[in-house]
């Protein structure tokens, strides 16, 4: 028995593979963010140069390395002058995209967590359908809901406007889904002792649930900034006749690759914004992905 147990004992091996698996994640790290640390460094560099560099695309040898820019000759913010002064159609872009996403996070924060907590608390007549509902319609791709929210939109007469995009996404399926599997979790116990003292159910939601849910919460808003701020499809579904109210993220391509000179600095002001909101939500991202995953 001591043979056998110290044979499948191998301190060795357990060290290789640790020293083998951080190799693995530094690895993978430097895949991952080399693309973003080029980018936010290509922005520092002279227009002129970049333009001339960007030029040299498709026409490189396939058997030898593409060149790699690692230093400018010389450090120059131009890249941003000209696109936040000289170009404001980037800026009215840019504006664009922030109003979508704070409206629709703001649409979901104040219909979201209420309408998990009504599924997740309370016993109604038809909770079970409209949950399942919600299933169908989270389970359901853009492309297939596509037509009928179309015809809805027509019908309101929202369509080519910013509502077209931003009431749809105020009601995300996954979204009440994910939080609604989290307040289920949460004990009754604790509910109802809230009653009990007089707290209601308001009162309940607001100093119990919420306070409880604030992993999940957290979670599902840098999940939804990420959905709302590269918004594609709906855009060009909705808002096929007016550019002007055109997030970025539809229109930066045609930017980057009309102007090849600001096309890294578009993009990094492109990027900021959602490395900013995961950088704040991390922890509230890998805890509630934890307790969802316990629970």
């Amino acid at each position: 028995m001591n043979s056998l147990g110290k044979a499948r004992y191998k301190p060795g091996n357990s060290r290789t593979l640790r020293i083998f698996s951080y190799v693995l994640l530094f690895v993978i790290c430097i895949v991952v963010l080399l693309p973003i640390v080029l980018t936010f460094l290509y922005s520092f560099f002279p227009t002129k140069e970049m333009t001339n560099y960007l030029k040299t695309r498709n026409s490189y040898d396939e058997a030898a390395f593409m060149d790699i820019l690692l230093a400018p000759s010389i450090f120059s913010l131009r890249q941003y002058y000209s696109l936040l002064i000289e170009k404001p159609v980037y800026l009215q872009l840019f504006a664009n995209s922030v109003i979508y996403t704070v409206s629709i996070l703001l649409g979901q924060a104040l219909i979201i967590p209420a309408l998990a907590y009504a599924l997740s608390c309370f016993k109604f007549r038809g909770r079970d359908a409209l949950f399942f509902g919600i299933l169908a319609l989270m389970l359901l791709p853009f492309q297939v809901t596509m037509a009928p929210s179309v015809l809805i939109m027509r019908f309101l007469g929202l369509m080519d406007t910013r509502w077209a995009l931003i009431l749809p996404m105020a009601i995300s399926p996954f979204y009440v889904f994910l939080v609604r599997q989290y307040m289920i979790t949460i004990p009754k116990d604790m509910l109802e002792a809230g009653l009990m003292d007089g707290a209601g159910t308001v009162r309940t939601f607001f100093h119990t649930v919420l306070p409880i849910s604030k992993p999940i919460l957290g979670a599902a808003c840098a999940l939804s900034f990420a959905d709302s701020w590269n918004l594609v499809e709906q855009p060009l579904i909705y808002l096929s006749n007016t550019r002007d109210l055109m997030p970025l993220s539809v229109m930066f391509n045609d930017l980057s690759t009309n102007e090849m000179g600001v096309a890294f600095a578009g993009a990094a002001l492109y990027i900021l914004p959602a490395l900013l909101i995961y950088t704040y939500f991390q922890e509230d991202i890998l805890l509630g992905i934890q307790l969802s995953d316990m629970k």
